[in-house]
C-alpha cells in the first residue's frame, strides 16, 4: 500500500519550507523513524521520518523546492507490498544480462555526500547540498571553521583542489565561459589628422585573454531570505534611531583577570562579556520599562520580564536565541546558557521555542573586530544593544590622559516609543553599570 510522505507541522505560526536535502534516493529501503529528508524553514531545519519500513518509490518534492503544511512530499511503499515487489524485481534480475546489475548496483559503492568523519560536526545545508549534487564524499572534506563544521566554502575549495591535483584548467564546478580573446577599441579620433598621428593600436595583456571572469549563482537559502525581509521591515516600520557611548572596560577586565581560573576550574566554563552586558541591560531596562516594551495598534505592551536576545552568527546568517529570565538568572547560569545557545546554534539544533519572543536584544559586532557600527531592531522589540571591539584608546581622566581599555557601544531604538533622552539616559545606565561591576549584582 502506498503511503503519503507529507509535510510535517513546523511551529507556530510557520507554515512553509524548502527542501534541503533528501537523505534517501528513489528506490531505497527505509526503516521506520528513519530520517528521509530535512526542510529548512526561516528558523530551524526539521527532518522528516519515515512512519513505516518500506521503499521509497517516487519524490515528489525535489531539493530546493517550496514546500506547504501538509504538503505530499513524497510516496513510501509499506514493507509488506515492497517484498512482493523486491521479489519480483530479483526474479528479473536474475534473468538479466550481468553488465545491468552490475550497473544497477554500482551507485552503491559511490562515496556518500552525508558520510562524516569521527568527531565533525554536521555540514551547513548549502555544503550538503553542493557535496550531494557533485557526489563529494564530505569525511575528506576539511573543515576551516574553528568548530569543525564543513561550510559551502571547505566544499569548493575541495573541488578546487581536486580538479588542480587533476591538472584540469578551472575546477569542474565553475561553469564553463567562453574564452574568446578580448578585443580593446581605440578612442574614436578627432578627424583625419588625430586619427593619423595616433600610432598603432595597443594590443591587449595576455592577462585580458587568458583569465576567465569568475561568477558564481547562489540560492539563497529560506533564512536569509527571512532575515533580509525582516531587516528592511524593521526599517520600513520603525522610526529608528542610534545614539552611542563608551564604556571604560577597565574594571570588567580587572574582575575577570582576577577570577578567570577559578570561575573555569569551578564551574567548567569561561567568564565572559557578555554574562555582565546582559546583566547591565536588564539593570537598565528595569529603569527604563519603555524600552522593554513592544507598540501594538495603539497600544503599548510593556513586559516586566526579560527575555534577552543574544544575537549569534551562524553559516546560514545571524539567528537571535533567547535567554528566558535573564534577571533571575546568575553570571554561571548566563554563560552557560549562552554557550549552549550558540553552540546548538551552529549545529542547527534549534527549536523553535529557543527564538521565539525576547524582549530586547544584544549583538556583538566586536568578536569580528567592528568598532561602531548602527544594529537594526530585531521587531517587534523597541531596543537593541551592539557591543563593539575593545581598543585600548587614550581618554582623559581627572585631567591626566591616560590609555584605556575602552568600547563603543550603540543603542539602536524605536522612536515611536523611546524618547531621545530617555534613550541616552538607558546607555549611560548601561555604562555605569558596566564600569562598576559591582553595581550589577545590585540592579542587574
Amino acid at each position: 500500500m502506498a503511503i503519503d510522505i507529507r509535510v510535517p507541522t513546523l511551529g507556530e505560526s510557520v507554515v512553509e519550507a524548502t527542501v534541503a536535502r533528501w537523505h534517501k534516493r528513489e528506490g531505497e529501503q527505509v526503516r521506520q523513524g528513519e530520517v528521509l529528508a530535512e526542510l529548512e524553514t526561516d528558523k530551524v531545519s526539521v527532518e522528516v521520518t519515515a512512519d513505516h519500513d518500506g521503499v521509497l518509490t517516487e519524490i515528489l518534492k525535489r531539493e530546493g523546492e517550496d514546500v506547504a503544511v501538509g504538503e505530499v512530499l513524497a510516496h513510501l511503499e509499506e514493507a509488506a507490498a515492497a517484498t512482493g515487489e523486491r521479489a519480483v524485481s530479483t526474479s528479473r534480475e536474475e534473468s538479466a544480462p550481468s553488465r545491468q546489475v552490475q550497473a544497477e548496483v554500482q551507485p552503491e559503492s559511490t562515496p556518500s555526500a552525508s558520510r562524516l568523519a569521527d568527531g565533525q560536526r554536521p555540514p551547513s545545508p548549502l555544503a550538503r547540498r553542493i557535496a550531494a549534487e557533485y557526489n563529494i564524499d564530505l569525511s575528506q572534506v576539511k573543515s576551516s571553521s574553528p568548530h569543525g563544521r564543513v561550510t559551502k566554502d571547505d566544499v569548493l575549495h575541495y573541488l578546487e583542489q581536486q580538479a588542480l591535483q587533476q591538472g584540469q584548467a578551472q575546477p569542474q564546478w565553475q561553469p564553463s565561459q567562453s574564452a574568446a580573446p578580448a578585443t580593446v577599441t581605440a578612442p574614436p579620433g578627432r578627424g583625419d589628422g588625430a586619427s593619423a598621428t595616433a600610432g598603432p593600436a595597443l594590443e591587449p595583456p595576455p592577462l585580458l585573454t587568458s583569465e576567465p571572469r569568475r561568477e558564481e549563482r547562489i540560492r539563497l537559502s529560506r533564512r536569509r531570505l527571512t532575515i533580509a525581509q525582516r531587516l528592511v521591515e524593521a526599517q520600513h516600520t520603525a522610526a529608528m534611531l542610534t545614539t552611542f557611548n563608551e564604556v571604560d572596560m577597565s574594571a570588567i577586565l580587572a574582575v575577570r583577570a582576577r577570577h578567570r581560573e577559578e570561575f573555569k576550574q569551578r564551574y567548567g566554563i569561561s567568564l565572559g562579556f557578555m554574562s555582565f552586558f546582559t546583566k547591565a541591560v536588564v539593570g537598565a531596562l528595569k529603569a527604563f520599562p519603555y524600552l522593554n516594551a513592544e507598540l501594538q495598534g495603539r497600544e503599548l505592551l510593556v513586559k516586566y520580564y526579560y527575555d534577552i536576545g543574544i544575537a549569534v552568527s551562524t553559516d546560514e546568517g545571524l539567528i537571535v536565541p533567547v535567554v528566558r529570565d535573564a534577571d533571575r538568572k546568575s553570571f554561571v547560569e548566563i554563560e552557560r546558557e549562552i554557550a549552549e545557545l550558540a553552540r546548538r546554534a551552529r549545529s542547527n539544533e534549534l527549536t523553535l521555542a529557543d527564538l521565539q519572543g525576547g524582549t530586547f536584544t544584544i549583538t556583538n559586532g566586536g568578536v569580528f573586530g567592528s568598532l561602531l557600527s548602527t544594529p537594526i531592531l530585531n521587531g517587534p522589540q523597541v531596543g537593541i544593544l551592539g557591543m563593539h571591539k575593545v581598543q585600548e584608546r587614550p581618554v582623559v581622566v581627572d585631567g591626566q590622559v591616560v590609555v584605556r581599555p575602552m568600547m563603543y557601544v550603540a543603542l539602536s531604538y524605536d522612536h515611536r516609543v523611546v524618547d531621545g533622552r530617555e534613550a541616552v539616559q538607558f546607555l549611560v545606565r548601561i555604562k555605569e553599570l558596566l564600569e562598576d561591576p559591582e553595581r550589577l549584582l545590585l540592579e542587574g
